[in-house]
């Protein structure tokens, strides 16, 4: 029988290798925990505040996370595939490696966050805050980014194929060796941009001489 830990006090609790399948854990507090390795596919974390948590390759794919806190939280090499983080903080959290293919991140905050080499194919990103966020050689291709603010991120090397752009803020982001192939732009904002070497359709070419060399 899956744990029930609803709103558990469990400040810098050491909950490394754990297993917590299923387990509830909404309105939980973890600021601090050590939850490294931890096994939590498909627990329910909705509201849980996960601030400043070491989750160093957990995995948590199918895990409800929706508006939770993980601002500044570790989840490095971390596996979040399917998982649902609508209107998570994850302000300045580190997610370098993480698998999130697939993950709802509708509207959370990822301002500043670490996503450098992360997978996030397929994801939904639509009316996600990714402000100054490091994108850099992330892969997203099929990502749905509409109305996504960018502005000044680092996508260098990224992998945007046929992911969905419209209307979304790329003002001064770095899209330097970038591959938008397939991707959908109609409306996005592009001031200052950087597309230098960046890949990109032949219906795009103009944008090139518009933003970049």
């Amino acid at each position: 029988m899956a744990a029930n830990l609803c709103g558990a006090q469990l400040t810098a609790a050491d909950l490394s290798s754990a297993t917590l399948t299923g387990a509830q854990l909404i309105e939980a507090d973890l600021t601090g925990a050590r939850l490294t390795r931890v096994i939590a596919g498909q627990a329910q974390f909705r509201s849980a505040n996960l601030q400043q948590a070491r989750l160093i390759r957990s995995y948590l794919n199918r895990a409800n996370l929706r508006d939770a806190n993980l601002q500044q939280a570790d989840l490095s090499f971390a596996e979040l595939r399917h998982a649902d983080l609508t209107g998570a903080n994850l302000m300045g959290a580190n997610l370098e490696g993480a698998n999130l293919s697939g993950a709802c991140l509708t509207a959370a905050n990822l301002a500043g966050t670490n996503l450098q080499a992360s997978d996030l194919s397929n994801t939904q990103l639509n009316c996600t805050d990714l402000t100054a966020a490091n994108l850099s050689g992330a892969n997203l291709t099929g990502a749905n980014l509409q109305s996504a603010n960018l502005a000044q991120a680092n996508l260098t090397r990224a992998g945007l194929l046929l992911a969905q752009l419209a209307g979304a803020d790329f003002s001064q982001a770095n899209l330097t060796d970038t591959n938008l192939l397939g991707s959908n732009l109609s409306s996005a904002k592009l001031l200052g941009v950087s597309l230098e070497a960046a890949i990109l359709p032949a219906s795009w070419q103009h944008y090139r001489q518009q933003y970049g060399s």
